[in-house]
């Protein structure tokens, strides 16, 4: 997995709409210049995420882009995959799947890239974009834990 430029700009992007999604929409000249991104670019990238149902854009004076669900509830794969493909290393997991069937004298090499793979997906899957804006970085198995102990214990 790689992530692109244009990626990274997307990722940043939605975090500035999560800031303040409670504003209603927010101009392309605002969102660039909060984020220090290339208003040009900036309008691929969201035109991008308008059409694949994550961001909404609002005619008028009053008109720009707004994030289509709460923060909380969008995973930052979904944005990754959207802009730079599949998180495998190589090729994508059902690829990866098929290579450690077919062969045999490299599967433990691509059962190492499907791990890779698995990892960056689980930790990217459940980490939102609410979770970076928040500060709180990515939910790891042990974090999570942590959390909900911290939640029960009322802390």
């Amino acid at each position: 997995m790689k992530i692109s430029q244009k990626g990274l700009y997307a990722l940043q992007a939605m975090m500035t709409l999560a800031r303040r999604h409670d504003q209603g929409a927010i101009k392309i000249r605002e969102i660039a210049a909060e984020s220090d991104l290339p208003e040009k670019f900036l309008e691929l990238i969201l035109l991008e995420l308008k059409n694949a149902r994550i961001v909404d854009s609002v005619r008028g004076a009053r008109g720009g882009y707004r994030l289509r669900r709460a923060p909380a509830e969008i995973p930052l794969s979904d944005i990754i995959r959207l802009i730079d493909g599949p998180l495998a290393p190589l090729g994508d997991a059902e690829q990866l799947r098929g290579l450690i069937a077919k062969d045999a004298d490299h599967r433990a090499l691509y059962q190492v890239f499907l791990s890779v793979r698995d990892a960056a997906a689980k930790i990217l899957e459940n980490t939102t974009i609410a979770d970076i804006v928040g500060g709180r970085g990515p939910k790891t198995k042990g974090r999570a834990q942590s959390e909900d102990k911290k939640k029960k214990a009322g802390g």
